[in-house]
Order: structure tokens, then C-alpha cells, then sequence
């Protein structure tokens, strides 16, 4: 398993992760988060503004190997996930 799914299963657990693409643009704007990781069917336009507000402010950006449902089944949701963000410990 890849080093981010991992760091997501971690993350999942503590309570740390922001799901839907407009809530990872709100974190990408107001604070850094750890890591951001979209599904690849993720629509285009959101894709590039999470891409270019991940350049912007040096964030880890993690294409996830499955479609949005698939994204949702991995944490443990009913409901296809666009993208989501890892956001820091405190």
C-alpha cells in the first residue's frame, strides 16, 4: 500500500480529514494542509484550482488510483468523494 493511503487511514482515524472539493479549497487558502488527495475522475476544473493552490503553497498533492466512489469506500463513506485534505496535528 502507498505511503499517503496509509497516512490516510492514520489521519481518518484521528479525525483529521476535511472532505469535498470546496472545503479543500477553503483549507488551501486559509491555512496548509498536509496532504491533499483527489480521485481520478475528479473533475477538470476543480482539479486544476486544487493543483494550482497546492503549487502555490508547497502541498503534497496524491492522485488516489480510483474513481470518487471508490474514494468514498476507502473512508469508509456512502457517498462518492471528489477530493479530501489531511489537515495538521495540533
Amino acid at each position: 500500500m502507498s505511503e499517503y493511503k496509509e497516512l490516510l487511514k492514520k489521519a481518518l482515524s484521528e479525525g483529521r480529514v476535511v472532505i469535498g472539493s470546496r472545503q479543500v479549497l477553503k483549507k488551501l487558502k486559509m491555512s496548509d494542509p498536509e496532504l491533499v488527495v483527489i480521485a481520478n475522475n475528479c473533475p477538470e476544473n476543480i482539479r486544476k484550482d486544487i493543483e494550482y493552490y497546492c503549487k502555490l503553497g508547497n502541498v503534497r498533492l496524491e492522485v488516489f488510483d480510483g474513481s470518487g466512489r471508490e474514494l468514498g469506500v476507502f473512508c469508509g463513506k456512502p457517498f462518492p468523494i471528489a477530493a479530501l485534505a489531511v489537515v495538521k496535528k495540533k
